[in-house]
């Protein structure tokens, strides 16, 4: 054998030895890469779908694996954020988001990341960004106009604009109504559902979509006669909304609605009991995965959280937020999010424009998130997420 052969079998023996470029996931079992992959962020999964067919199957396709990353991402607090308003430039949606913790930790302005949508609507209506957002694992739902409404996973960057819900109106010459949107997943059918409720004057139609269907169902009509024009609130396998009694229009009531019967039921808020000034509730939210409400007085505004779902006896004040004097007129509008080290995260409106304050409840100090590339207006308003793989279609 010449030289050359010899230095051509030497250099073909060499390739056939190298390595390739991921020398142990093709041969790893896959529900050992399953336990692997659902710790990574959902940035870095989109990447790894290039691996290999096994492995885009499992992070493109299967249900289980999503719904294990799932449950990773709910308890990894650098895994969720905050979505800001949505805003319609001619016929884009563009929302902007941020990962909460900064909103804690960063001294410095935060960076948004924006996601656009690109939509097409087929009745010709060119829609406008309603503000209220809601969401549910990963998937958010925000209203375009009275009868259409877009659910999207900025995460996996997947957007549906779904069915035009139309009204039965016994009034008829009552065309403008208005529509909250509340997004939740059902555990007993195992879907993601949609449930709508309309508002037009004495009428409060309930509807629901089923993601996945092209229609809405109608259920039992909302039982009071007014609503805070609020999207419900889903927590231990109801939605709830917040009314006023029948019996006085200053009175609040929590409506809650069973997702497995479908029966609403009525819950009162927190025991307010403060002598010294005039406290009312303010909004519905979830905290440490419990139905929470902001209270608000002429002093202080108060964060409750009821401890046992549907026990009115378990309200506790998680918070007493002292009013920012210094800073004007203001008042709290929402408890966003409750940090691990007792600061929460509260929305606000100063001088009619939003904007975003951190509460240290150990310090009693309070910080102003600066922003780097987001304008904060009138109409903003922000709803927090978790990163999944969960499809909106």
């Amino acid at each position: 054998m010449t030289d050359d052969q010899n230095d051509a079998a030497s250099s073909s023996s060499s390739q056939s030895t190298q390595p390739p470029l991921f020398p142990h996931a093709p041969h790893l079992p896959l529900d050992l890469v399953a336990e692997i992959l659902c710790k990574l962020p959902v940035k870095h999964l989109l990447q790894l779908r290039l691996v290999s067919i096994s492995w885009n199957s499992l992070i493109s396709h299967n249900p289980e694996f999503s719904a294990k990353h799932l449950r990773c991402s709910t308890s990894n607090h650098n895994r969720h954020h905050l979505i800001l308003n949505s805003t319609l430039s001619s016929r884009h949606f563009i929302l902007s988001h941020s990962p909460i913790s900064s909103f804690f930790s960063s001294t410095s302005p935060i960076t948004v990341t924006r996601f656009t949508i690109t939509h097409s609507l087929d009745n010709g209506n060119n829609g406008r960004g309603r503000g209220d957002i809601t969401t549910c694992d990963g998937i958010i739902c925000f209203g375009i106009d009275e009868s259409l409404a877009l659910s999207c996973n900025p995460s996996i960057r997947k957007f549906k604009l779904l069915p035009p819900l139309k009204i039965n109106n016994s009034q008829s010459h009552q065309t403008h109504f208005q529509n909250l949107y509340t997004l939740l997943y059902d555990r007993f059918t195992g879907n993601y559902k949609i449930f709508s409720v309309a508002c037009c004057n004495s009428e409060k139609q309930v509807n629901v979509h089923t993601l996945g269907t092209d229609y809405w169902r109608r259920i039992q009509d909302f039982p009071c006669g007014y609503i805070i024009p609020k999207p419900g609130v889903f927590v231990s396998d109801t939605v709830n909304w917040l009314a006023c009694d029948d019996t006085s229009f200053a009175a609040r009531v929590i409506v809650s609605l069973d997702l497995e019967n479908e029966l609403y039921r009525k819950l009162s808020p927190p025991p307010f009991y403060d002598i010294m000034a005039f406290e009312v509730s303010i909004t519905l939210g979830v905290l440490r995965g419990c139905l929470s409400m902001l209270s608000y007085s002429d002093k202080f505004s108060n964060v409750w959280i009821m401890k046992e779902y549907g026990n009115e006896k378990s309200w506790t004040k998680l918070f007493s937020v002292p009013r920012m004097e210094e800073w004007g007129v203001y008042v709290y509008t929402k408890a966003l999010y409750v940090s691990e080290d007792e600061q929460v995260l509260m929305e606000c409106l100063k001088m009619g424009k939003y904007s975003l304050v951190v509460y240290d409840s150990r310090n009693n100090t309070f910080k102003i998130p600066k922003f780097q590339n987001y304008n904060q207006g009138s109409e903003m308003t922000a709803e927090v997420y978790v990163e999944s793989l969960i499809s909106p279609l």
